[in-house]
């Protein structure tokens, strides 16, 4: 077991992971209350991280990535707020349209495959890094090298379970991102 990892029963790392999601997704909707954009879930799963981002930023729009849909269809994303196919290409085209303009990006794209993640990550970081504004956040459940971010500490609250917040910095003073 690595560093960081909820050592004992699946039911105990399961609820550390849930506690840790909750916390950085309510902290991250309270961060971005004053940051114009969207919100990018990568990863719909059972939906229940969808269904909280919801309630909490009701007047925000969601943009959902997944392969496929197998979540309850009280949590399926409406009309054309969810976008399905394989992560690497819909988010690439993704960036093309919404580089520099995303507020939040939250993306569980853990698999339990240890190196298909880290490749999936790795491909993803990029694109990852252009979509926020300044001030954006990026939370992942893989550590991810997003270069010129600033890696945030976990909020109170949160469980000991391996989550990672990364915020853009910051550019108001003569950067030309939008």
């Amino acid at each position: 077991m690595s560093a960081g990892e909820v050592a004992g029963s699946r039911l105990a790392r399961m609820i550390a992971r849930l506690i840790t999601q909750r916390a950085c997704l309510e902290w991250a909707a309270a961060e971005i209350r004053e940051i114009d954009g969207p919100v990018l879930e990568l990863g719909l799963g059972k939906g229940r991280t969808y269904d909280h981002l919801r309630r909490l930023l009701p007047d925000r729009e969601i943009l959902v990535f997944d392969r496929f849909v197998h979540a309850p269809r009280d949590c399926v994303p409406p009309g054309g707020t969810l976008v399905l196919g394989e992560l690497r290409k819909t988010v690439a085209d993704a960036t093309a349209r919404l580089a520099g303009r995303v507020a939040l990006i939250h993306a569980d794209i853990g698999s339990g495959d240890r190196s298909a993640d880290s490749a999936l990550g790795a491909d993803l970081a990029p694109h990852l890094a252009a979509l926020p504004r300044p001030g954006g956040l990026v939370l992942c459940d893989r550590e991810l090298a997003l270069d010129g971010f600033d890696r945030v500490p976990l909020p109170p609250g949160a469980a000991d379970w391996r989550y990672f917040i990364y915020r853009t910095p910051n550019h108001e003073d003569g950067d030309d991102r939008p």
